[in-house]
């Protein structure tokens, strides 16, 4: 029996992102399990791969280079695009009539506009990593307030037109799948977790982790001003928080401001981060949105109590409060200082509940988002009358 091929649509590679590191996940993982996988990209060109791919998986450089445009002023780099995108049509659609992919997955960059009119044949899947609520939003400060509303509805109206045509859009929670109403085809696999480790934390060591970049998304600039309730209490405590960004500076004063520099550190970005899990005892989760949190899903992992802003998107579908972690109202510093004390002041609940968030951690592993993917696969593929992998 034929091997099933699946192709997917995405920039680049070479870029250490979420996205990246997700999609090479799931193309390893496939390609393990019988699939022949072509991952197609249009920038970054001879650039490595940030993660390593297995060799089987072949990548199929297009080219179209989309960063070109940004060199130019406003009105050229519109005229560049769109020419760029015409080429992208017409070249995406000849690799997909060399591949003849039985799959082809686009993840919602630009190939979602063109995706639906390629002639090869294969079923079309969209999926999404990021909510709805934060995706096609653009900034553009210089642009009357109706104007930037008119173009932001005929955006999204050209993406949901797009979304519609699609065998299936699958999107990471079901919290954000509430949020396309108008679509009859979507479908939540959430994004699964990177590592498992064999050893957890024993949930003893005086120290809080938060992870993340450092941009107003995370939100860290609340979990500091939460963290100075924390410290006025519990002195001996430390929170660090790994990443980097273009917040450094701000947050570096913030936490100066705040006479801080004792209790919390910038550490910046490592490659042991399920290490530096491990050695903490309370993860926190402070972002003003998600997609859905990996590195939430990480620390459960790692055998952590969680901490979160039930922002949208993903904490609530993750978190089972009281039992695994607590979910705070979103913005509410007082409460997430609260939180954290109460788990800081009572290690039997720090640690059962760090037991309960690792077992919650195991529906995010590979192996079970990974068996998600393939059912899917295997029903589209039945429905549309083509062979199925063994």
């Amino acid at each position: 029996m034929k091997k099933v091929k699946i192709a997917y649509c995405i920039p680049a590679l070479y870029y250490p992102s979420g996205m990246e590191r997700v999609l090479t996940m799931k193309a390893n993982f496939l390609a393990r399990h019988g699939y022949e996988v072509h991952i197609i990209v249009t920038d970054g060109g001879d650039k490595s791969p940030a993660f390593p791919l297995e060799t089987s998986i072949k990548v199929h450089q297009l080219d179209i280079d989309f960063e070109e445009p940004y060199h130019y002023p406003f009105v050229r780099r519109v005229w560049l695009y769109r020419k760029k995108m015409r080429v992208f049509r017409k070249e995406l659609d000849a690799c997909l009539h060399r591949i003849k992919p039985d799959i082809t997955v686009s993840l919602l960059r630009r190939d979602i506009n063109i995706i639906n009119r390629m002639t090869d044949g294969s079923v079309k899947i969209g999926e999404i990593h990021f909510d709805r609520l934060h995706y096609r939003h653009f900034s553009a400060p210089w642009m009357p307030y109706f104007l930037y509303c008119f173009i932001q509805r005929r955006w999204m109206a050209a993406l949901i037109h797009e979304l519609k045509k699609l065998s299936r859009f699958v999107v990471l929670t079901h919290e954000d799948a509430a949020y396309w109403p108008e679509l009859e085809n979507v479908m939540v696999i959430p994004n699964p977790s990177s590592f498992f480790p064999e050893e957890q934390s024993e949930c003893t060591a005086k120290q809080v982790i938060a992870v993340g970049r450092y941009v107003s998304q995370k939100g860290f600039d609340r979990l500091i001003n939460a963290w100075q309730l924390v410290a006025d209490r519990h002195p001996d405590w430390q929170l660090k928080i790994y990443g980097d960004g273009a917040m450094r500076t701000q947050l570096e004063r913030q936490i100066t401001a705040l006479c801080l520099q004792d209790s919390c550190f910038l550490e910046g970005t490592v490659s042991d981060i399920d290490q530096k899990m491990r050695e903490s005892s309370i993860f926190v989760l402070s972002s003003r949105f998600e997609g859905l949190s990996m590195v939430l899903i990480e620390a459960m992992a790692c055998g952590l109590p969680v901490v979160a802003f039930a922002c949208h998107c993903g904490p609530r579908d993750v978190i089972s409060d009281g039992v695994d972690g607590y979910l705070v109202e979103d913005g509410n510093i007082s409460a997430l200082a609260s939180r954290i004390n109460e788990l800081i002041e009572n290690e039997n609940m720090r640690q059962a509940l760090g037991r309960n968030a690792r077992k919650k951690a195991l529906n995010y592993d590979m192996m079970s988002v990974g068996t998600l993917w393939m059912k899917l696969f295997d029903e589209l593929l039945k429905k549309n009358g083509k062979e199925k992998c063994t």
